[in-house]
C-alpha cells in the first residue's frame, strides 16, 4: 500500500524511479516520443521556477486549460510543489464560461495548450484576474509566453530552495480548486486538499497489482478528477504514462501503446459495444458468427467476471474466432478494464463478460476526492460498484441516500456557497446518490436522488436503469426518461445515427434528412419494438408509454452531456419542452 501524505509525495516518487520511459507523447508527426522521470522532473522545477519569479506562492490560485499533454502534468506539478492551488478547466469550455471560473477563483496566471485556447483568453482577458499566460504550442503570440520559453529560462540550476519549499506543504494545505457543475446547474468550486487526494490514492488501486512494466493511455479529460487521481496513481506505481489529447486518436494510440490498463467512461465501452455490433451486421456470415459468440460467452461470463479463464472448448473456439479480435480493439494486452464517472449499466457490463472482457466498475465523486468504491480482481460483483475502500465509512440514510465518511472527503466549496451543508455536523457527506450495500460488503448505486422521477400516483422510478437498458441498443446513442408528476414515463431518444442511417438503406427507407428519417413509421416501429423488450423487464409502473425520437445528436458540445458523458437532464428538459409537454397533453386536457 503507498503511504503517500501529500501529492508532492507523488512527485518525489517520479523523481526517484530514474525511468527512462515514464511518460510518452506524440510529436507534430504523430510518433511516440519518450520523457524520462529526470527529464520530467526537471521540468516541473523549471516550470516551478517561473511561477516564483512571478510572486507566485502557496494559495495563489493558477489555472490550466489545456487537453491532455504532457505539459499539463509538468504545470499541475510545477504548482503542487509551491503550495499553489491549480484550478483546472475543461477545455470544449466556452469563453463566456471560462471568464466567470477565473474571476471567481481569482487565477493569476493560466497555462493554455493551443491558439484556440489563448483566442478565448484572449477575449475575455482584459476583465480577467490574469497577471500571466502561458501557451504550451510552439507560436509567439501578443502577451503570452511560450511553455519552452519557461523551460529555458533557468537551464539546468532552478531554485535551489525547491526541494524545501516542496516538502513544507502539508496534508491540510490545498492542492486544487475544481469547478463542477455536474447534471444539475450552476458551477460550484470543489476544495480537495492534498491530504484528501493522496489519503484516496493510498488504496484506491491498491489491489490492482500495478507494475513498472505496466503503460495506461491517459485520455479523459485531465480537468476531471477521476483522469487526475489515475495519473497520481499510475506516477507513484511507476507506471508508465501515454497522454492521447482527443478521442479521435484513441484507437490509433491503442494498437500503438498496446497498454495493459484502460480506464474509462462508460460511454467509451458502449461505443466499443455498438461499433462491434455494427460491423457485425454488415454481413450475414459476421452476423451469424457473432452471435454464436454471444451465446456461446453468455454462461461463462460470471467465470469471466470473477477473472477466470472458461476451459470449455466451445468458448476458446468464440475466443479465437471473435473475443480476441475485440481485446485487438483495445491492443490486446489490458489486463484490468476500469470504468468510472458515471453508472456502467448491467446490460453493458453482462455483453462484455459475454465477449470475454471483464469490467470492474468504481465510483465516486469530485468531493470525495473521487474514489468511493472500486470492484478488484479479487472481489467483483456485475450490477454493483464495489466494495468501499477501506478508509471510507458508508451508510444508507432512511431515504435511500448515500451517506459517506473518511479522510477523502472534501473540506467544502470554494467561498463557503451551496450545497456545503451537504456535509452534516458527524462529518457524513450526502453523496446524492441512491444505492444500497448487500450482504457482502458490495455497493450498488442505483440513481441520483434529485433525478428519480416520481409519478402523479407516488411511484419512485429511478431513470438510469432503465436508460441503461435502452442504449443497449445498437441503434440509441443517449436518451432521457421523463415523466415527473404524470401518471406514466416517456422517453426522448437520441438515435445511434452511425447505425440507423445504414439500417434505413438496408430496409428500404428514403429521408432526405435526418427529422424525416426519425419521423418515419418504419424506423419508428423498430424502435417501438426496443422500448418493448425493455419495458418487457419493468414493473408496470416503470414501462414507457410514449417516446419520441430526436434529430439531433447529444454531445458535450451541444450541452446535453457533461465532459464525463453523463446526461445533462436540465439541459435537454429545457430543450425539449415542447416534445416533452406533448407527451402529456390528454392529461393537461383532462384536467380543465
Amino acid at each position: 500500500m503507498l503511504q503517500l501524505k501529500t501529492l508532492n509525495d507523488v512527485f518525489f516518487t517520479i523523481a526517484e524511479s530514474r525511468r527512462d520511459r515514464a511518460v510518452l507523447w506524440q510529436d507534430p508527426a504523430g510518433s511516440w516520443q519518450p520523457l524520462s522521470s529526470d527529464e520530467f522532473v526537471e521540468r516541473v522545477r523549471a516550470v516551478a521556477a517561473a511561477l516564483d519569479s512571478w510572486g507566485i506562492g502557496k494559495g495563489d490560485r493558477v489555472a490550466i486549460l489545456s487537453e491532455n499533454r504532457w505539459e499539463w502534468a509538468v504545470a499541475d506539478f510545477a504548482c503542487l510543489t509551491l503550495g499553489v492551488v491549480d484550478v483546472p478547466l475543461y477545455p470544449t469550455l466556452l469563453a463566456d464560461q471560462i471568464a466567470p471560473l477565473l474571476a471567481d477563483s481569482g487565477s493569476r496566471a493560466i497555462f493554455l495548450s493551443t491558439r484556440a485556447q489563448y483566442d478565448k483568453i484572449a477575449a475575455l482577458r482584459a476583465d480577467s484576474p490574469l497577471e500571466h499566460v502561458v501557451i504550451m504550442d510552439e507560436e509567439m503570440l501578443p502577451d503570452a509566453e511560450t511553455f519552452s520559453s519557461l523551460l529555458s529560462r533557468d537551464g539546468r540550476n532552478p531554485d535551489p530552495d525547491f526541494e524545501r519549499t516542496a516538502r513544507s506543504v502539508e496534508p491540510g494545505d490545498l492542492a486544487t480548486l475544481i469547478y463542477t457543475s455536474g447534471t444539475t446547474g450552476e458551477p460550484k468550486g470543489v476544495l480537495l486538499t492534498h491530504g484528501n487526494i493522496a489519503s484516496n490514492l493510498n488504496y484506491s488501486l491498491d489491489a490492482f497489482g500495478l507494475q513498472p512494466t505496466d503503460a495506461c493511455i491517459s485520455f479523459l479529460p485531465l480537468s476531471h478528477i477521476t483522469a487526475r487521481h489515475l495519473d497520481y496513481a499510475l506516477y507513484a506505481k511507476q507506471v508508465r504514462v501515454a497522454y492521447c489529447p482527443s478521442f479521435d486518436k484513441l484507437p490509433e494510440a491503442m494498437q500503438a501503446i498496446r497498454p495493459t490498463i484502460l480506464v474509462a467512461v462508460p460511454r467509451v465501452f458502449e461505443k466499443v459495444r455498438q461499433v462491434a455490433e455494427q460491423r457485425a451486421s454488415e454481413s450475414g456470415i459476421k452476423r451469424r458468427l457473432f452471435s454464436w459468440a454471444q451465446a456461446t460467452g453468455r454462461p461463462y461470463r460470471e467465470e469471466i467476471a470473477a477473472g477466470r479463464r472458461p476451459s470449455s472448448l466451445s468458448w476458446k473456439a468464440a475466443d479465437a474466432i471473435v473475443y480476441r479480435k475485440l481485446r485487438a480493439g483495445f491492443g490486446g494486452c489490458v489486463r484490468y478494464a476500469i470504468a468510472g464517472g458515471a453508472p456502467l449499466g448491467l446490460d453493458t457490463a453482462h455483453w462484455f463478460a459475454s465477449m470475454g472482457i471483464r469490467i470492474l466498475e468504481g465510483y465516486g465523486l469530485t468531493e470525495t476526492s473521487p474514489v468511493i468504491a472500486i470492484n478488484t480482481p479479487q472481489a467483483n460483483r456485475m450490477g454493483s460498484v464495489g466494495r468501499p475502500l477501506p478508509n471510507v465509512e458508508c451508510r444508507i440514510a432512511s431515504d435511500g441516500e448515500l451517506l459517506v465518511r473518511g479522510p477523502s472527503i472534501f473540506h467544502g466549496y470554494w467561498k463557503g456557497r451551496s450545497d456545503t451543508e451537504a456535509i452534516d455536523i458527524e462529518g457524513w457527506f450526502h453523496t446524492g446518490d441512491i444505492g444500497h450495500i448487500d450482504q457482502d460488503g458490495f455497493l450498488f448505486i442505483t440513481d441520483r436522488k434529485k433525478e428519480l422521477l416520481k409519478t402523479s400516483g407516488g411511484k419512485l422510478i429511478a431513470p438510469q436503469p432503465i436508460e441503461n437498458k435502452l442504449k443497449a441498443s445498437l441503434l440509441v446513442a443517449n436518451c432521457a426518461l421523463v415523466g415527473d408528476r404524470h401518471k406514466f414515463a416517456s422517453a426522448l431518444i437520441s438515435p445511434n445515427f452511425a447505425a440507423l442511417e445504414p439500417w434505413a438503406k438496408e430496409h428500404g427507407v428514403a429521408a432526405s434528412d435526418r427529422l424525416q428519417l426519425v419521423r418515419n413509421d418504419q424506423i419508428r416501429a423498430e424502435y417501438q419494438a426496443i422500448i418493448d423488450r425493455v419495458n418487457a423487464t419493468l414493473a408496470n409502473f416503470e414501462t414507457i408509454k410514449r417516446f419520441r425520437l430526436v434529430p439531433d445528436e447529444w454531445s458535450l458540445d451541444s450541452g446535453e452531456l457533461t465532459p464525463s458523458l453523463k446526461l445533462r437532464r436540465r439541459v435537454v428538459a429545457q430543450k425539449y419542452a415542447r416534445e416533452i409537454a406533448e407527451f402529456y397533453v390528454d392529461e393537461a386536457t383532462s384536467t380543465r
